[in-house]
């Protein structure tokens, strides 16, 4: 096996978020289903950021901001995934960098424009998603750099990147040259609508290549359709060599080799939930691919989730090397 450059390699929707504090209204006037993500067409995503109160900017997508977390923890981070060669590609693309992660994928010369999501945040904390997908939709295993793959200890693959037609073919090759390489494949369910849409294809592949899960509560439930919690963990134990599975105020449970670790969460007050379980995958990767202990990469995890949801947006504001000692 030869010697690694990067710890994670992220691949996902490179996305602009644009965040708003909305009302509860707003929502139900609108029909938008709360705590969700719903993908969007240019028309609607017009109408909605139209209708929308002043939000904030910043480049994002569930596996970049697990990234750009990663890379604050000190992990040795990479990104793949697909802009246009327009504003906000390049707001994106300087964006990540600027966080220290390493960005090399190519931007779509002509089509789509580069993708954002619209998120609204109701006073509880809870976000609600709504993506355009632009330029993300072109991503597929052309855009898989096998030996950028190779270069890390893990790829981390964003569940939501399963919606584009050509991803699922991706995210095959991915695990394909990593495992060649002899490298670890973990995966983020990140939506339970979304586990809803292509939930026996992920099944197949979290049974088939993957070596780490990532899921909060809803999405393993989802999953493996039951509303018993242990029944999913039971049965997710059998398929995975680690998972880390998020359960909001309760913690998490990470379960591995017929070991189960129970992590308290870490006591904050909740602003904006956005960013939440990309920032725990981040914590745990980060600290898993130094050599530390699983419990000990939950601690990371449950950390790092108690920063981003403290404020507005999904990347940290303070010092996560000093939170996590």
């Amino acid at each position: 096996m030869s010697l690694t450059s990067l710890d994670i390699l992220g691949i996902g929707n490179a996305i602009v978020d644009v965040l708003a504090p909305t009302d509860d209204a707003f929502l139900a006037g609108r029909g938008l289903p709360k705590g969700g993500m719903q993908l969007i067409d240019t028309a609607q995503a017009e109408a909605l950021y139209a209708a929308m109160p002043a939000g904030v900017e910043s480049s994002g997508g569930s596996a970049a901001n697990t990234c750009a977390v990663a890379a604050a923890l000190g992990a040795r981070v990479g990104f793949l995934g697909k802009v246009a060669a327009d504003q906000l590609g390049q707001v994106f693309a300087h964006d990540i960098k600027a966080a220290g992660v390493h960005f090399p994928t190519a931007p779509l010369a002509s089509g789509a424009p580069t993708a954002r999501c619209l998120i609204l945040v109701t006073p509880d904390g809870q976000r609600t998603m709504n993506t355009f997908l632009g330029a993300c939709v072109t991503f597929g295993p052309a855009d898989v750099d096998a030996a950028e793959v190779a270069r890390a200890k893990v790829v981390y693959l964003e569940g939501y990147l399963f919606d584009p037609p050509a991803a699922q073919a991706a995210f095959r090759a991915a695990a394909k040259a990593a495992h060649a390489a002899g490298r670890k494949v973990a995966l983020t369910l990140s939506d339970p609508f979304c586990v809803g849409r292509h939930r026996d294809a992920f099944r197949a592949f979290v049974a088939e290549e993957c070596d780490i899960l990532f899921a909060n509560e809803a999405e393993i439930l989802a999953l493996y359709e039951t509303d018993d919690f242990e029944v999913a963990a039971k049965r997710v134990a059998q398929d995975v060599e680690i998972a880390a599975l998020t359960r909001s105020e309760h913690g998490s449970v990470i379960l591995s080799g017929g070991q189960r670790h129970v992590v308290p969460a870490q006591p904050t007050t909740v602003v904006d939930t956005t960013g939440a379980g990309d920032a725990y995958a981040a914590g745990f990767l980060a600290a898993w691919t130094m050599g530390k202990p699983l419990a000990e990469a939950g601690r990371w995890g449950s950390i790092a989730a108690a920063e981003v949801i403290s404020h507005y947006g999904a990347r940290p504001q303070a010092d996560l090397k000093a939170l996590v000692g």
